[in-house]
């Protein structure tokens, strides 16, 4: 684990997030990234993990309203000591931990024949085992003060089948049936759990979704992915990171308190066709 203090200064409002210490992994780039600043944005402390050192410091660095200089550590989430480590730098660094967000995750697109075993251990390994890690070296902090939120990014492949990508499926409704049974143990706590299952988002992952599903349909990639939003998006685009980071801010709130167990869809629609 590598640590970097970087970012911008003083906060200028009380946003929804205010005092409150955050953890948010795949911090680099994509959804992550755009979690980081709509939570800079709203007065949250950060702590930014990612595996890629020279990015996050770039996204540290151009955020704007966080009320301190972010705490940045690469670490990888397949490795569980390292995530039990940053959990206790954050805790040590800031005092403690209110919100972690588990959104560190790969792509894999290819059908289910043609997948190895490695390939499917390599999607639970970040995707499923990642969560596992973080939120077992974060709850007990957040149990023994009574509050927490921890917000798990799924997808829509956790909530339906598809084809070519019956991995990566896989590891996404096993973070939806976590989600829910970690959310059931911690309700009657002051902690709730809850996903976010975005559809396709304009980020490094939509391309290389759609690289695969044009190896399944036998077409070019932007070809593939016109048909699949024509057909399957009825608002007909692919969604920005700063729609699925506006709901995270929201379940990472105090206001979110009664919510808990949820798997919440953005999705442009989808799931209606």
């Amino acid at each position: 684990m590598t640590k970097h203090r970087t970012g911008a200064g003083p906060a200028t409002h009380a946003g929804r997030l205010q005092g409150s210490v955050a953890l948010v992994t795949g911090a680099s780039r994509g959804i992550g990234r755009a979690i980081a600043e709509a939570f800079a944005a709203e007065g949250a402390k950060l702590c930014l993990v990612a595996t890629d050192a020279a990015r996050l410091r770039e996204v540290a660095q151009g955020l704007a309203g966080t009320p301190e200089p972010a705490l940045c550590l690469q670490a990888d989430v397949t490795d569980r000591s390292a995530c039990f480590d940053v959990v206790a730098e954050a805790q040590a660094h800031f005092g403690h931990l209110d919100v972690l967000v588990n959104n560190a995750g790969v792509y894999l697109g290819k059908s289910f024949l043609e997948h190895s075993p490695e390939e499917f251990q390599r999607l639970l390994d970040v995707n499923l085992f990642g969560v596992i890690h973080l939120t077992q070296a974060a709850l007990p902090g957040m149990l023994a003060r009574g509050y927490g939120r921890v917000v798990n990014i799924a997808s829509t492949a956790g909530r339906w089948g598809s084809r070519g990508q019956s991995g990566y499926n896989v590891s996404k409704h096993a973070v939806v049936g976590l989600t829910r049974c970690i959310a059931l143990e911690t309700a009657s706590k002051g902690v709730t759990v809850n996903a976010i299952c975005p559809g396709i988002v304009g980020t490094d992952m939509a391309d290389s979704l759609k690289r695969g599903q044009a190896a399944v349909m036998g077409v070019d990639p932007d070809a593939a992915l016109a048909a699949t939003i024509a057909a399957r998006v009825p608002i007909g685009r692919v969604l920005e990171p700063r729609e699925i980071a506006d709901l995270a801010v929201h379940l990472a709130s105090r206001a979110a308190g009664g919510m808990t167990g949820q798997s919440i869809l953005v999705d442009g629609g989808m799931l209606m066709v």
